[in-house]
C-alpha cells in the first residue's frame, strides 16, 4: 500500500476528520467527540479493539460502522485510495 502522507494531511482537513479529533499538523482539527489522533501510529489498536494494521485502517477510514456497529466514526465518502493517503498521514503521528 502506497499512500502519500502530505495528500492524506490535505483530504484529512478536506472530508472535516477535525470536527471530532484533534489532529496534529491539519489547523483547526481540534475535535473532542473522538479520541485525539497525536500517537495514532504508536497505537495497537483502533477504536480499543480492532489491530491498527494498514489494510484494516483503510477500511476503518472508509467504514468504520461496517467493522464495529458500536462506533460513532461515519462511513465516509472517500475512495479506497483516499483512504490508503489518509492511513499514510496517519502513520506519521507519533507525538
Amino acid at each position: 500500500m502506497n499512500g502519500d502522507a502530505a495528500k492524506g494531511r490535505e483530504l484529512v482537513a478536506a472530508v472535516g476528520c477535525g470536527t471530532c479529533h484533534a489532529i496534529p499538523g491539519v489547523p483547526g482539527a481540534n475535535g473532542i467527540v473522538g479520541p485525539p489522533l497525536n500517537t495514532f501510529a504508536k497505537r495497537t489498536y483502533i477504536a480499543g479493539m480492532i489491530p491498527n494494521e494498514p489494510t484494516v485502517l483503510v477500511a476503518w477510514v472508509r467504514d468504520a460502522p461496517s467493522l464495529s456497529q458500536r462506533t460513532a466514526m461515519p462511513q465516509l465518502p472517500i475512495s479506497y485510495q483516499e483512504a490508503v493517503h489518509i492511513a499514510a498521514y496517519l502513520y506519521t503521528l507519533r507525538k
